[in-house]
């Protein structure tokens, strides 16, 4: 053996131990004396790559490959290309690699990977297939062809491949992570938690296998044990930009607006920013109430993907709230979100004479489609109406779209001839299910809000369709045909706004259902406080700055008084510290607020005993909050608007025939607040009777507002029957 031999063997032994510099000190010997030697100036590159120094290195394996083609060499050189980013290099060493050795497993395998990077899938289950045809106990072929295959959509196959990998080497705990990835991706959260386990009980270093319990214990709503997943993964590697998007979602549902930002933030940077990265980081400032930051970050989430629908319902929503979108910029955009839906949809024909033949002599079919049969505004609205609708004129078939049910539900099915369940379908398959129950008149109650079907009818599933309730601006759907409203809340002047026609009720769009569990109504507390209490109980998104704004002013013009703000977002202390930095910035103490989170809901009435005059803010102004307000004898304040969203308070308030606290603008806003607050003794003689005036008003005559919806959903029945939609129509 001559010396260069003796010291390629040294430098081999020194660089499979790990002793870097030593090998690196020889294959510097020997190529001193031999600058062509293949295998030092091969493996001497090898060391520069492991050392991060893929440029000297890959320049090293090139030479050598160029002096001795080797097919090991050769393997190795694509490794450090694929390592190093330069996929396309790396997928022509391992061809050359396999030309020079067909039978080659290893190198097919790698192929395999690379061309997966390339997004290639086809290709690389092909390569992956060769290598196990070559080597049918090669664990790692059968793990990196289920990775093609999961790329593919294919996911019982791949499920198959990582079972193959595992029975070959029982302790593989990365494919025990990728099945678990697997079952996350097929909804059987159980059987990746299970999987997920076992990589970590086998590997717990690998960071994977955490983000893959992450997304189990997600999936199974243990949102705990998901946020303690996500960051052992992230102490492992606190760059991984999957486990920081995962975890900053976590945190949204938990309520830690504040953290999950950070997190979100962090994912963007660790990559570049995904279509999944600016749809978290859009909830996650809407969660906060910044709504045009939402916006923007949603618009940038349609860049990247503009055929989401999700995308744009997250962002109508947005928009229908803020105080800087027009109605003719969200008109726009509800326009697009027509225009995709259109694109996918296939509208169910109906032939008119057949389905008014159907229909003679029965009561008429009417579907209700909602997320929101619960604890929810539309729950409240709808149950007491429901229980007077006369099932000789109507019958109401419910469409549920969201799986969760409770009191308010038990209470609600019985009101329904039929109640069905769409959660978790697909909208073609939603749309067919709500054909086959032949509906005559179907109405969405949710618009373009979270779980919605609103996808579903615009494949027209029924000849008449409607939206009510759960929205707050056109849908922009051509497959609707009716806007259900009053003339306050959708005044002539504005039917611009809406691409459906407005069928308006003769007095409000709205009956409210009397809370059975609230107590009686409380001495007006200003009375023992000495000065007034101003109290708003809603989403904290409806506080814009300019709504912060007027309410300092007000509170600067009353040094005394004092404003009480209750919503579930307070729970966290970041918000309550965030919130009153917002009226800090214009002059107001932190002990002039009130700041209050989430109760039971006969405690959160009750809370209305600590308030002697509710606020209204604007443009998104309070619904249900106006009406619970009313019923514990607090009357409500609010501005007039110039849309539907900024009329429903108004809708409300002059249902209950208070019409003198409407405001026409921001002076009489505080006007009227400072003028009914330096009288509390009327104030107090209106609390007193404010609860039997409005049960007396139209805002609760339940049987009266059944008559008027039956009259509405006949109406629009009669309207396709006789003539079709372009017959003029009621209000």
């Amino acid at each position: 053996m001559n010396d260069s031999e003796h010291w390629l063997k040294a430098a081999l032994a020194h660089h499979r131990e790990g002793r870097l510099a030593e090998a690196q000190a020889l294959y510097k010997q020997i190529l001193r004396t031999h600058p062509e030697q293949p295998d030092a100036l091969h493996f001497f590159g090898l060391l520069a790559c492991q050392t991060r120094d893929y440029t000297a290195g890959i320049a090293l394996m090139t030479q050598s490959a160029a002096l001795r083609p080797d097919a090991a060499h050769l393997n190795d050189l694509g490794n450090m290309l694929r390592e190093h980013g330069r996929l396309a290099q790396a997928i022509e060493r391992y061809r050359h690699a396999i030309g020079l050795r067909p039978d080659y497993a290893e190198a097919h395998n790698n192929l395999g990977n690379a061309l997966r990077d390339a997004r290639e899938s086809e290709a690389a289950v092909r390569s992956c297939a060769r290598a196990i045809e070559l080597r049918p106990d090669y664990p790692e072929a059968y793990n990196n062809l289920g990775n093609a295959l999961q790329d593919m959509g294919r996911l019982n196959d791949a499920a198959a491949s990582y079972r193959k990998a595992i029975a070959i080497r029982p302790l593989y705990a990365l494919a025990y992570s990728n099945l678990a990835a697997v079952f996350n991706s097929l909804g059987e959260y159980t059987q990746a938690l299970d999987a997920a386990q076992r990589a970590v009980r086998i590997a717990p270093g690998l960071a994977g296998a955490h983000t893959n319990m992450g997304n189990a214990c997600f999936g199974l709503g243990n949102l705990e044990a998901a946020a303690a997943s996500y960051q052992r993964a992230l102490a492992l590697e606190p760059a991984d930009a999957g486990a920081n998007l995962n975890l900053s979602l976590v945190l949204l549902e938990l309520g830690h607006h504040e953290e999950a930002l950070a997190h979100c933030q962090r994912a963007m940077a660790a990559s570049a920013p995904s279509w999944s990265m600016y749809l978290c980081l859009g909830d996650i400032l809407r969660a906060r109430g910044d709504l045009d930051p939402a916006i923007e970050a949603y618009r940038k989430a349609l860049m990247l993907d503009p055929r989401s629908a999700q995308t744009l319902e997250r962002l109508l929503f947005c928009m229908a709230g803020s105080a800087t979108v027009t109605p003719q910029a969200f008109l726009a955009d509800a326009r697009r979100y027509n225009a995709l839906m259109a694109s996918t949809a296939e509208p169910f024909p109906h032939d008119r004479s057949q389905r008014a033949s159907q229909a003679r002599g029965r009561a008429l079919r009417v579907g209700f489609v909602s997320p929101d049969l619960r604890q929810h505004p539309v729950g409240i609205f709808l149950e007491s109406v429901l229980a007077h609708i006369d099932r000789a004129r109507i019958e109401p078939v419910a469409y549920a779209t969201h799986p969760l049910e409770d009191e308010v539900t038990e209470r609600l099915k019985p009101r329904f001839s039929a109640w069905h369940s769409l959660a978790g379908l697909s909208p073609k398959e939603a749309a067919h299910r709500m054909h086959a129950d032949a509906i005559d008149v179907l109405v969405d109650l949710a618009g373009h809000t979270a779980w919605s079907g609103l996808a579903a009818l615009c494949w027209k599933p029924a000849p008449v369709q409607a939206t009510w309730l759960g929205f707050f601006a056109t849908t922009g759907c051509d497959a609707i045909d009716y806007i259900v409203c009053d003339r306050h809340v959708l005044p002539v002047s504005e039917e611009a706004h809406f691409v459906e026609k407005p069928w308006r009720l003769p007095v409000s769009y709205l009956c409210f259902t009397p809370p059975a569990h609230a107590g009686e109504v409380g001495p007006l507390p200003l009375f023992a406080h000495g000065a007034v209490t101003f109290g708003y109980f809603g989403k904290l998104v409806k506080l814009t700055d300019e709504v912060v704004a007027l309410w300092s002013r007000l509170l600067r013009t009353m040094p005394r008084a004092r404003l009480f703000l209750k919503a579930p977002e307070l729970d966290a202390p970041a918000t309550q510290w965030a919130t009153a930095a917002r009226f800090a910035a214009h002059g107001i103490e932190a002990q002039r607020l009130v700041l209050e989170g989430a109760s039971p809901h006969a405690q959160y009435l009750a809370a209305y005993g600590r308030v002697d005059i509710a606020l209204s803010p604007f443009p998104y102004s309070s619904g249900t909050t106006t009406a619970e307000a009313l019923w514990m004898g607090v009357p409500v304040l609010c501005r007039k608007g110039d849309r539907f969203v900024a009329h429903i308070c108004e809708s409300l308030l002059h249902a209950a025939g208070l019409d003198e606290w409407i405001a026409r603008d921001d002076d009489e806003y505080l006007e009227r607040a400072i003028a009914w607050s330096s009288e509390p003794g009327r104030l107090a003689l209106l609390r007193a009777s404010l609860r039997s005036r409005v049960l007396a008003s139209p805002l609760c005559d339940a049987p009266l507002f059944a008559r008027h919806l039956e009259a509405a959903f006949l109406g629009m029945w009669d309207g396709y029957v006789n003539a079709g939609l372009s017959v003029p129509k009621a209000g």
